[in-house]
């Protein structure tokens, strides 16, 4: 018997089904890969975030620490010892910024390459050849027992944090790094990591060796194009012009003898001075008074209406007889690099009985990697930092021949070391170091320098001797610069801490010697001061303004001005002083300091604005944090008034040239008129210097100011015709740069006007000083942050710097804000770039930019009271069992 047997095939699913179904398994094994990335990449990232609450026993510790952190993250340290103190510095200043510290001492070492490979072994060179690691060690080496024990104690606090965290452990970056250089681990931290960085930030803030350079650079290229020495001259002073002194404030305009006394009584309670100086002042010294000139006010009222762009800085202080307390304001905003994290990290340190043994009762601003705090104030004083701008580098022309350089008609032998540059994932390098008597030899090194050395006849100093002829002689270039000799600016920063007088500041700013910075005071009795510090070079035949000749040693320094004989001021009549990187005296004070100021815009608008609203209404601290964010723009206000009958061609380029008509000059964020006069000055700029047959620099915003002024008020000047872009007038000039400049901004913006606006055209994005650069967009999203829309400008008070020709984005900033209210320290605020944290993805790490691009500052609490109100987590150190 046979059976049938039925197979029942399924049928095949169609074309349709089986896509979806082999898409929804691709679907969910993707979603299954995402979440657990998800989870690995969380877990990575919070792995690092630091430890704020509870209890941490370590080794080292002397006795309790407790840190309590507000709700930005900032930390009080409260400690019953130094040594406790700064150790707990360190470990906080490790959970929060571990990388960044690590980067940095990397950077100062010359030691870059050691993490990130061949790329970086140039700038080791260089770094090297500088040599701010040695002079680092140095400097520790000098320092006396207890301030060397305090960089040790700080050290021992950053190891103690190491000694329980490894890889990323410490921060995401280490698990990127360990793609790259898995062999990578961070050493102990050492007290010379932390002094080195004042090295770097003298770099930042070195004076004129960049426009030296530059100055050089353009009389070898002027003099190649066949212009005679006398019209490269002209040009030159042309382009670079004298501090306006006419116009613009200086610092410390008048210097007198002052009689002997202890103190002073506070600028508050005094009655006028008998004398007619417009100053009461007593100190065992010289000082300055401050004579406030009306047509420096006037200037900045009349001229239709005010190196900010770059690397400087505001400060002011106001005295009680301007102020609604009758105590001081100061204010204080350094303008660095835009970086992230911030440079700024804000710390309070407090011995829970100040004494001889543990003087600390302060808050403030500090570098992470550095220990104490860099500005701010105690329980009596108040203090802040502008850059000092005063001329600190000079270039040397060196004659060599083999191993040996003329001088005085003589070879002497160049001194030589050999370095190693370790390199990860590749092959050692030896660098070999050459040094004359003026520093080190850096030609070869970058190409500023070596194009000097190849051509240094044009761009010697006028008058300069003949260099000596010698069979293959050759040119060389030296860097003679104060920071690469030892100082003490690493002890300075504690005795500015503990100082509870004028005379404790000024002794604590006679040991600031690098980088040199203008200081002003005020302390809780009501006085105000400013403080000249730094070591400053007496130079010999030349001024430092073109590169020196060095086989001629009429032009080497003979030393350094005085301490007692640099620029003071103490309680000025006028009853504020104001600093903003302007220049500090006339030019007939006793001494050269510097022809690179920056030329006074901003300090001229301060110096306005106090006066202006201090003749209405006693001054506040909303007065200060208002003045900060001003963003008056001076050369605005002369390009509307010169637009006024100029004949542009379109409606479009009239209607953006119309809004010039009603703009308020302020560089709001909202505003379109503010856009549009930074498009065409930018246009302006480039046409009439840069885009040339021979290009002129166009670095220094405030420069051009004062050089645009005057070309504006010449209608006649040669630099008006620019053959190459068929101009030959100021009107034809102004014309073609606004429609160039309308073209520009509806390429960037669209075409209806109204909707321009400067906050998105000048955006700032922060950027990571390492992997933020790295050119592969998903790393780079893992740290960068923004764009965040900012207003101000370039020489304007709320100086958010860009660079022309470059686009419009921020790149310089006010790095922090703050003001000090000394009447009430609890009433203080502050503020600075990104967030307490180093950390990306934490709730800390980009958490005060939006505030500070609005121009809020937040709460400042200083006493015990205040900080137990503002403390959202504590976290109790202790020696280890």
């Amino acid at each position: 018997m046979t059976t049938d047997v039925t197979t029942t095939v399924p049928a095949r699913p169609s074309r349709a089904a089986r896509i979806g179904r082999i898409a929804f398994l691709v679907v969910a094994g993707i979603a299954v890969v995402a979440v657990a990335v998800a989870f690995f990449v969380t877990w990575t990232i919070q792995r690092s975030f630091p430890h704020t609450e509870g209890s941490l026993e370590l080794d080292g510790l002397q006795g309790t620490v407790t840190v309590q952190r507000d709700a930005s993250g900032v930390p009080t340290i409260s400690a019953g010892s130094s040594h406790d103190l700064f150790f707990a510095e360190g470990f906080v200043h490790a959970q929060d910024r571990f990388f960044e510290m690590d980067f940095r001492r990397h950077v100062t070492a010359g030691r870059v390459a050691e993490m990130f490979g061949e790329s970086q072994a140039g700038t080791d060179a260089f770094l090297r050849t500088l040599g701010w690691r040695k002079v680092a060690e140095a400097e520790v080496a000098a320092m006396d027992d207890t301030t060397r024990g305090y960089y040790e104690s700080y050290a021992d606090g950053v190891n103690a944090y190491l000694d329980s965290h490894a890889g990323a452990e410490l921060s995401l970056e280490y698990a990127v790094l360990g793609v790259q250089n898995p062999d990578y681990t961070p050493e102990p931290w050492e007290p010379a990591d932390s002094v080195a960085w004042l090295k770097a930030m003298a770099w930042d803030l070195r004076g004129n060796i960049d426009d030296e350079t530059e100055r050089a650079l353009l009389a070898s290229e002027l003099a190649a194009g066949g212009t005679d020495a006398a019209g490269t001259t002209a040009l030159i002073e042309e382009l670079y012009p004298a501090y306006p002194f006419d116009d613009n404030p200086v610092i410390v305009p008048k210097i007198s003898a002052l009689p002997t006394g202890t103190g002073a009584e506070p600028a508050s309670a005094r009655s006028a001075p008998d004398d007619g100086t417009g100053a009461e002042i007593v100190q065992a010294t010289t000082s300055i008074e401050w004579e406030e000139a009306s047509s420096v006010i006037e200037a900045a009222g009349i001229l239709i209406g005010d190196m900010g762009e770059g690397i400087g800085s505001n400060s002011w202080v106001v005295s009680g007889s301007l102020t609604e307390t009758g105590l001081p304001l100061l204010a204080n905003d350094p303008h660095l690099g835009a970086s992230l994290p911030s440079v700024w990290y804000q710390v309070q340190l407090r011995c829970t009985t100040v004494d001889e043994d543990c003087p600390f009762d302060l808050a403030g601003f500090s570098f992470s990697g550095l220990p104490g705090i860099v500005i701010g104030h105690n329980q009596k004083i108040a203090w802040g930092f502008t850059n000092l701008t005063t001329d600190v580098t000079d270039l040397y022309i060196e004659r060599v021949q083999g191993d040996q350089y003329w001088r005085d008609g003589v070879l002497q032998p160049i001194t030589e070391s050999t370095e190693t540059i370790e390199v990860a994932g590749g092959d050692d390098i030896e660098l070999t170091i050459r040094s004359t008597v003026h520093g080190p030899i850096i030609s070869g090194l970058t190409d500023d320098f070596t194009a000097i050395a190849d051509d240094p006849a044009p761009g010697l100093a006028a008058g300069a001797t003949p260099a000596p002829e010698g069979e293959q002689a050759e040119y060389a270039v030296s860097l003679r610069w104060t920071a690469l000799d030892p100082g003490t600016a690493a002890t300075a920063v504690f005795g500015l801490s503990t100082a509870q007088s004028f005379d404790e500041f000024r002794a604590a700013a006679a040991l600031f010697d690098v980088p040199a910075q203008n200081l002003i005071y005020a302390d809780t009795d009501g006085n105000i001061g400013y403080q000249t510090p730094g070591r400053l070079p007496i130079r010999g035949a030349g001024d430092g303004w073109m590169p020196q000749p060095g086989w001629d040693s009429s032009y080497d320094w003979t030393g350094f001005i005085p301490f007692e004989e640099l620029p003071v001021a103490y309680n000025p009549g006028s009853g504020y002083i104001v600093t903003a990187n302007n220049a500090i005296v006339t030019d007939d004070y006793d001494y050269f300091l510097s022809r690179d100021w920056d030329y006074g815009y901003r300090a001229a608008r301060i110096a306005h604005m106090i006066e202006r609203r201090a003749a209405t209404a006693p001054l506040t601290a909303d007065d200060m944090r208002d003045i900060q964010m001003d963003g008056e723009m001076w050369i605005g206000k002369r390009l509307a008034s010169a637009m006024e009958d100029v004949d542009v061609s379109g409606a479009g380029p009239r209607e953006a040239v119309d809004l010039l008509r009603t703009w308020d000059a302020q560089n709001s964020a909202s505003s379109a008129a503010a856009a549009y006069a930074n498009v065409l000055w930018s246009t302006l700029v480039r046409n009439v210097f840069a885009d040339r047959e021979q290009p002129l620099p166009i670095d220094s915003q405030s420069r051009l100011f004062t050089v645009v002024g005057a070309l504006l008020d010449d209608p006649a000047a040669a630099l008006w015709t620019n053959e190459r872009i068929g101009v030959s007038s100021r009107e034809e000039m102004l014309a073609l740069s606004a429609e160039q400049a309308y073209d520009e901004l509806v390429r960037l913006q669209g075409t209806t006007v109204s909707r321009w606006n400067w906050g998105d055209l000048h955006a700032i994005t922060l950027t990571s000083d390492t992997f933020g650069s790295s050119g592969i967009p998903p790393i780079e999203a893992l740290f960068n942050r923004g764009p965040f829309p900012v207003g101000g400008g370039a020489s304007t008070v709320n100086a958010t710097g860009w660079e022309i020709g470059n686009g419009f984005a921020t790149t310089t900033v006010p790095s922090m804000r703050m003001v000090v209210d000394l009447s009430d320290f609890d009433a203080s605020t502050w503020i600075h770039l990104t967030g307490a944290s180093g950390h990306a993805f934490h709730q800390h790490y980009v958490d005060q930019t939006e505030d500070w691009a609005a121009g809020i500052q937040r709460p400042w609490a200083f006493s015990a009271a205040a900080v137990k109100r503002s403390t959202v987590d504590t976290l109790v150190l202790s020696p280890r069992e």
